[in-house]
């Protein structure tokens, strides 16, 4: 299958262009601002389909709007009616495109001009009309927020909000690719008007804020819930945006005589991570707790864990070595101490279910 998609250079385009290339059996014909009408027509007609996705958002001039963004519209489906190629057209609106301004009206009349070739030749077609479109590769201090809130944060220079109260909608590019490859892969027929889901309502003033709490991670450890939904893609495209030299940065390390203890993330309702190491003979622990309950691993070396019921007085041990992976679980209302009993520094992991909390730590010392 071959795909022409306009504007490939673009964000859009860049991240179609991508998946595309991933697929088997297919291949991409990109046509790119600068390119003749002559180059467009000859992929025209070489495509089982097209994407439109080139247009303009801010020109230096007013006329540009209707030159591109009605005038290559129009360009394309003349292409496609005179060489008879009734391929599937996808064309990327927005929902500005029922507004009464120059941006909006070009929109619309893009629209129409691919309706039209759907009644003339019977081109399957879809318009999608876009709301905000956010995620890696957007040009910054351009026609998106996020992009700009995102680029401007990762290189510690400051961001101007108007309304901090102004809504605004947003879909992530991800899951609009994710649709237009689902809408060329269905084999359609007449005009369709897909929404692309999930759509995503924020506010100026929690946009910026969200990306501060990303950028703040590093310094208190504490995670966004970055699994899932809007915090997720935002997350991502904050990320995308860092330059090479913020790829790395540093932990605190805590050390004395028994070894290190180094704090590595912390969520807000999902425990911390964390690791410590012990030298040989060395002993940790000897406390026990209420509610708190942790995860350990030993990743390199020989451990001994001792346990001891605060009730029943019951003491137990067992052994663990960083060459067959184990979970050891404390439990509370036992005492609990890990030894290295082995020659060389153990390297261990640890999960805690809650951030360390020095007014309320839930650690009692006892030794087993």
């Amino acid at each position: 299958m071959k795909v022409l998609v306009t504007g490939a250079n673009g964000f859009i385009g860049k991240n179609l262009v991508f998946r595309l290339r991933e697929l088997a059996n297919t291949e991409v014909l990109a046509y790119v601002r600068g390119q003749d009408v002559a180059s467009l027509s000859v992929m025209l007609g070489q495509a089982d389909a097209v994407v439109h996705l080139a247009g303009e958002n801010r020109p230096a001039a007013v006329r540009a709007f209707a030159d591109v963004n009605v005038g290559l519209t129009e360009e394309i489906c003349k292409g496609l009616l005179v060489q008879g190629r009734a391929v599937p057209l996808v064309l990327a609106s927005s929902s500005q495109a029922v507004l009464d301004n120059p941006y909006g009206r070009s929109k619309l009349a893009a629209e129409q001009a691919v309706l039209a070739l759907a009644k003339r030749q019977g081109n399957p077609v879809a318009i999608y009309r876009l709301p905000g479109v956010f995620g890696k590769w957007c040009k910054p201090n351009y026609n998106s927020v996020v992009a700009t809130f995102c680029y401007n944060k990762a290189h510690d220079l400051p961001v101007q909000i108007d309304d901090a109260s102004a809504w605004i909608r947003l879909v992530y590019v991800d899951d609009l690719i994710n649709a237009m490859l689902g809408q060329l892969a269905s084999g359609w027929s007449g005009v369709l008007r897909p929404e692309v889901a999930p759509e995503h309502t924020i506010t100026l003033g929690a946009l910026s804020d969200q990306i501060d709490a990303f950028k703040n991670c590093r310094h208190n450890l504490v995670s966004e819930r970055v699994g899932t939904g809007l915090i997720r893609a935002l997350y991502s495209t904050y990320l995308s945006y860092l330059p090479a030299d913020k790829f790395a940065y540093s932990l605190p390390v805590h050390g004395d005589a028994r070894g290190s203890f180094v704090e590595i993330l912390k969520t807000p309702d999902a425990g911390q991570f964390s690791f410590f190491t012990s030298r040989p003979g060395i002993t940790r622990g000897g406390h026990y707790h209420h509610t708190k309950t942790e995860k350990f691993l030993v990743m390199k070396g020989h451990a001994r864990f001792g346990f001891r019921n605060m009730l029943s007085n019951e003491v137990y041990h067992l052994e663990t070595r960083g060459e067959q992976p184990q979970i050891v679980e404390t439990v509370p209302g036992w005492t609990h101490d890990i030894t290295n009993i082995g020659t060389d520094e153990m390297l261990v992991m640890l999960w805690a279910n809650e951030i360390f909390d020095r007014e309320n730590p839930d650690t009692i010392i006892s030794q087993v």
